[in-house]
């Protein structure tokens, strides 16, 4: 890694481009969006799950769950989407809340659950907990 006095100036234009980038999310999306996004946690395809959904929402994102069971807990969870960022957090904050918790428990979670987990979403991205949230309804739907 290099310190600042010897970067060069296009890796100091990159990091003034991401750091504006963020700025101006921080204007539309709570910290904890902006957060889960920029450091997704849960991401990736799962080898033989138990149990999985592949949704496509109707802005063209298209979201996948991976579970695995132990009895009647989500043992492990994963996501990916080709999504938005705000689709991005959706993932990441609603696998971290399933992780752990019994299917009854994890029935019980609902989209505003997942929107007050993020401290909220604009109004043009309420359909990405949406998208999240029947993405995961579907794959528990395999375990039946």
């Amino acid at each position: 890694m290099t310190d600042s006095s010897t970067k060069s100036d296009f890796d100091k234009m990159v990091e003034k481009l991401q750091r504006d980038v963020n700025d101006q999310a921080r204007m539309t999306f709570s910290e904890k969006v902006v957060t889960e996004y920029n450091n997704p946690k849960n991401i990736g395809k799962m080898e033989k799950p138990d149990a999985f959904a592949i949704l496509k929402g109707w802005c063209g994102d298209t979201m996948e769950m991976y579970l695995k069971m132990e009895h009647e807990i989500v043992a492990d969870i994963s996501f990916m989407t080709d999504g938005c960022g705000a689709t991005i957090a959706c993932g990441s904050m609603l696998t971290s809340m399933v992780k752990g918790k019994s299917v009854d428990e994890v029935k019980a979670i609902t989209e505003d659950d997942l929107i007050a987990a993020l401290d909220g979403l604009p109004e043009e991205n309420l359909h990405c907990a949406h998208l999240a949230i029947i993405t995961l309804e579907n794959a528990l739907k395999m375990l039946q």
